[in-house]
């Protein structure tokens, strides 16, 4: 059984604020870290998830949590265009 969007989509948030958790305050990871933690397969299945641990991401900047960055610097989703990385939110 195929699980569901939901349930997908609050596993991607969990997993990217794990990975954050477990670097340095100011280090970044890049959405493929995400989708290969989360991904339960040896084969490159990860990338299907790209696109949903990408908008996990974009939930996770409208609760103030995190930072979507390019070139070091925050972007909005609307700029965004290429890689992105994710960092925590600086309060």
């Amino acid at each position: 059984m195929a699980e569901s969007d939901r349930s997908l989509d609050q596993r991607l948030e969990q997993v990217i604020m794990s990975l954050l958790e477990r670097r340095a305050d100011t280090a970044s990871i890049c959405p493929s870290d995400a989708a290969r933690s989360a991904y339960e397969g040896d084969d490159d299945g990860w990338r299907d998830l790209m696109e949903p641990v990408r908008r996990a991401a974009w939930r996770l900047v409208e609760a103030g949590e995190v930072e979507v960055t390019q070139a070091g610097r925050p972007v909005a989703k609307t700029g965004a265009r290429g890689p992105i990385r994710i960092r925590r939110a600086r309060r």
